[in-house]
């Protein structure tokens, strides 16, 4: 099942083949998005209604559910299912709310003063993955943020479930955050009716939440024909763990196989210095897959999957900053001198203890990251994400003589009168 590579016999075309994932080739994926996109603008809520019938199989008289709605759901579920999502949101709010930092003014020189406010985005739209598996945990990963940013309005997307409502956990998430409304939608045509707005659903400033590939494909469409921003591509889901002979087959096995039963375009990486450790994972692969419920689901995943032999950890750790992984596990017991090695990954975790699965829920980090290579340039989700960071500068009569003559020699040198005139005609009022 596990194809099996050695990475110093790999050419240069093959490690790139590798490294690529998630390709749309002959642009299907694209002519698909782009289509939908353009029956939302033209359609509106009628659209949205159709692509529910076509997509989801389900009828739908509004496309959302109002606070009377939501509550009546999350009352629904267990006492000790209410408090893990409660333990998950006190340890996300925790870790983000420290993210939220006053920054110190800055005399760049006497009478010169500079610095930067944090103002929150006021619009925001949050797409809730809820095809094959439903995931409150991504709303606790977006609605918290948004909330401690202090933006005025969080507009929710999740696809329906069959009987045109949404799951009891997810809306008990809702209830957590104070949301009280949640629209209806999935797909790309969700990401198309944040970007554009509909009769129900308002126009948002920037567009949050992972999703499969044509979500993804929507967000970077609309990020180029709107004046609509997205946090960054993210797609479907992938982890590259790293083991050595210190590493318990069984653990890596289960990590490998927790971002497998994400979906079939899922993939899951193992990067081993130790051949006996990598056949022993294969083995214990195999019989974990046995009694997983969503088992055809993982298999396929794991048909896309891999296995690196390296003769290092440094050579391990060559291969993840090429490869940038979502999720990156260090399964050794020398991760520490490792940290300061890792340049591209979306959350990075360390030691045999500390499963992937604990990000995805309630160790406190987001899980919102990004995929497909883009943890070379992309930091995932944070408070950061939902504010913009203003500057501001004033100056006094000494600042004004201190700096003016430089301004007004820049200008000059520039071709720019009227900038140096701006200047100028404040210092001939201070003589």
């Amino acid at each position: 099942m596990l194809k099996t590579y050695n990475y110093k016999e790999l050419t240069a075309d093959q490690l790139q083949q590798l490294l690529d994932r998630n390709t749309d080739p002959n642009h299907a994926i694209q002519d698909t998005v782009s289509q939908i996109i353009q029956e939302v603008r033209t359609h509106g809520d009628q659209a949205l209604k159709a692509y529910a019938k076509q997509f989801d199989k389900v009828d739908l008289e509004k496309l959302y559910l109002d606070a009377e709605e939501i509550e009546e759901l999350a009352m629904g579920i267990s006492r000790d299912q209410m408090r893990a999502l409660e333990i998950a949101f006190q340890n996300i709010y925790k870790f983000h709310q420290t993210q939220l930092k006053r920054e110190r003014v800055v005399e760049t020189m006497p009478g010169v003063k500079c610095w930067r406010e944090v103002r929150p985005i006021e619009k925001v739209g949050l797409y809730i993955p809820g095809g094959s598996a439903v995931l409150p945990s991504t709303l606790l990963m977006l609605g918290i943020p948004a909330k401690i940013a202090g933006c005025k309005e969080i507009i929710v997307c999740s696809p329906p479930q069959n009987n045109g409502k949404i799951n009891g956990f997810v809306a008990y998430c809702l209830r957590l955050l104070k949301i009280e409304k949640i629209y209806l939608v999935g797909g790309a045509q969700a990401v198309a009716a944040m970007a554009f707005g509909t009769e129900s659903i308002p126009k948002v400033n920037k567009i949050f939440g992972p999703g499969n590939q044509f979500v993804t494909k929507a967000k970077s469409i609309v990020q180029g024909i709107s004046d609509v921003s997205i946090d960054m591509p993210a797609g479907p889901s992938e982890v590259l763990v790293i083991a050595d002979d210190s590493a318990n087959p069984a653990y890596v096995a289960a990590d490998l196989l927790a971002q497998a039963e994400h979906g079939i375009d899922s993939q899951a990486i193992l990067v081993c210095t130790d051949e006996t450790i990598a056949n022993a994972v294969e083995k214990e692969v195999e019989s974990q897959l046995q009694v997983l419920p969503r088992r055809e689901l993982a298999e396929k995943a794991m048909d896309n999957s891999y296995i690196i032999l390296a003769d290092s950890l440094e050579e391990a750790m060559q291969f993840s900053n090429a490869y940038a992984p979502e999720h990156l596990i260090l399964e050794t017991n020398e991760w520490k001198p490792l940290i300061n090695k890792v340049l591209n990954a979306g959350s990075v975790f360390l030691g045999h203890l500390t499963p992937e699965s604990a990000g995805d829920y309630a160790s406190g980090t987001n899980h919102t990251l990004p995929t497909s290579g883009y943890a070379r340039s992309y930091s995932g989700v944070s408070v950061d994400s939902f504010v913009k960071k203003i500057t501001f500068q004033q100056i006094d009569e000494q600042g004004l003589q201190q700096i003016g003559s430089t301004v007004e020699i820049l200008a000059e040198l520039e071709g720019l009168q009227a900038h140096k005139n701006a200047v100028s005609i404040r210092l001939k009022d201070q003589k």
